[in-house]
C-alpha cells in the first residue's frame, strides 16, 4: 500500500463528511462513498461511479482504499482457516474463520502482539508491537475469501481489545452503522481480561456481547497465569458486571481454558460457582491448545465433561467450546509466532 496515501476503509461517516468537503462534494457524498466501502466493497476509488470523474481525481490525489489481501492462508481438515495479514511494529497478525453448520464466525485481531502477559498465551509471549487501527481490524472483516458468508464476529484474536479502545468502537461503530455493513450488535462478541474503565465505557455505548477471560476462580492462582489481575481483580470486574442488565439481547460469558492439575477440579468448579452466582452468564470451557515450550497441559475429555456437569448442576449453563484448527495452529499468535521465526 501507497503509505503517503490516506486510508478510507475504516473512516466512519463523520470523518467521510470531512473527506467529501475536502474533494468537493456535498456532505450526503459521504453516505455514497461508505456504500461503495463498506457495501459494495470496492477496491479502487474509480469504481465510485455515482461520484464525479472530478471528486473522484481529487480523492485519488490524497486517498486510498486500504483493502490488503491475506499474505498467508492456512486451512484446516474441519475447515476452519487461519489468515495472515501484515500488521504493525514488525508483525503480522492473525484473523481465524471457523465455519459450524449455519454459522460462520471469524475472529479477529486488535493488537500486533499483547501487553497483557498472560503466561498461556502464545501472542502475550510475543510482546506488544502496536496498536492496529480500524482500518487493520475492518480489513480482516472484508478481505478474507469467505467474508460474505459471515455471521458473526468475535474480537478474540491477538491484542486486548480494551487496550485499543478507540479503534475498537470506531470498528463497532462501521460494523453496526445503517450506513456501515448494517450488522445487529448480537453477532459481535468483544473477549477481555477486564479492564475495568474502558470495560464500562463498551457496556455503556454499545450492545455487543462480553466474554470475559477468567481461567481461575482464586485470585492468586489467577494472578499466576494473568498478571493483571493485579490490575484488574476478577472480584471488581464481576462487581461492575452486575450493574448490567444481561438478560436480554446482550449475552455475558465467561472463558475458562482448562489445564491438567491447575484449575479442572471440583473445588474450582464449586469456587466458579460462588464467584459468579447470581449473574445470568454462560461459562465456556476451552480445551488448551498446547505451545512451545510451556509446561500446561490440557485437561481431559473425562475432567472437562465432569467439570462442566457439576457447574450445570449449581445452576449454569456451562459448554465445552469444539477444538477448532489445531492442526493449523488456530490458537491466537501461533502462525505469527511461526511466520516471525521463519523470516
Amino acid at each position: 500500500m501507497n503509505t503517503t496515501l490516506t486510508p478510507l476503509l475504516g473512516m466512519t461517516l463523520e470523518q467521510l463528511r470531512s473527506v467529501a468537503a475536502e474533494v468537493g462534494l456535498k456532505p450526503f457524498a459521504a453516505k455514497q462513498i461508505a456504500r461503495w466501502l463498506y457495501v459494495a466493497r470496492v477496491t479502487d476509488i474509480d469504481a465510485m461511479t455515482d461520484l464525479s470523474l472530478a471528486a473522484r481525481a481529487r480523492m485519488r490525489e490524497h486517498y486510498i482504499i486500504g483493502r490488503r489481501d491475506p499474505k498467508v492462508e492456512t486451512r484446516s481438515v474441519d475447515g476452519t482457516a487461519k489468515y495472515l495479514f501484515d500488521g504493525v511494529g514488525g508483525r503480522d497478525i492473525e484473523a481465524v474463520y471457523i465455519p459450524d453448520r449455519d454459522r460462520a464466525t471469524l475472529c479477529v485481531s486488535s493488537q500486533a502482539g499483547c501487553r497483557m502477559g498472560c503466561t498461556f498465551c502464545m501472542t502475550g509471549r510475543q510482546g506488544f508491537h502496536g496498536n492496529l487501527t480500524t482500518t487493520d481490524i475492518i480489513n480482516q472483516v472484508l478481505s478474507i475469501p469467505d467474508s460474505e458468508s459471515l455471521t458473526n464476529i468475535v474480537f478474540m484474536g491477538m491484542g486486548e481489545p480494551l487496550d485499543n479502545l478507540g479503534e475498537l468502537l470506531r470498528a463497532i461503530e462501521i460494523l453496526t452503522a445503517p450506513w456501515g455493513l448494517a450488522w445487529s450488535p448480537k453477532r459481535i462478541t468483544v473477549s477481555s481480561i477486564g479492564k475495568l474503565k474502558e470495560l464500562r465505557t463498551l457496556l455503556d455505548v454499545t450492545r455487543v456481547h462480553i466474554a470475559i477471560s477468567l481461567h481461575s476462580p482464586f485470585a492468586a492462582e489467577r494472578r499466576g497465569l494473568m498478571p493483571v489481575e493485579g490490575a484488574y481483580p476478577a472480584t471488581d470486574i464481576i462487581a461492575l458486571l452486575r450493574d448490567y442488565d444481561f438478560s436480554h439481547q446482550r449475552r455475558l460469558s465467561f472463558e475458562y481454558t482448562m489445564w491438567r492439575g491447575v484449575n479442572d477440579d471440583l473445588r474450582h468448579a464449586d469456587a466458579l460457582a460462588r464467584l459468579l452466582r447470581g449473574l445470568d452468564c454462560r461459562i465456556n470451557l476451552i480445551r488448551f491448545h498446547v505451545i512451545p515450550d510451556s509446561d500446561l497441559r490440557p485437561s481431559t475429555t473425562a475432567t472437562m465433561e465432569a467439570f462442566r456437569d457439576r457447574l450445570n448442576e449449581l445452576g449454569f449453563i456451562a459448554t465445552i467450546r469444539a477444538s477448532r484448527g489445531e492442526d493449523i495452529m488456530a490458537a491466537c499468535g501461533m502462525l505469527a509466532g511461526r511466520q516471525k521465526s521463519n523470516e
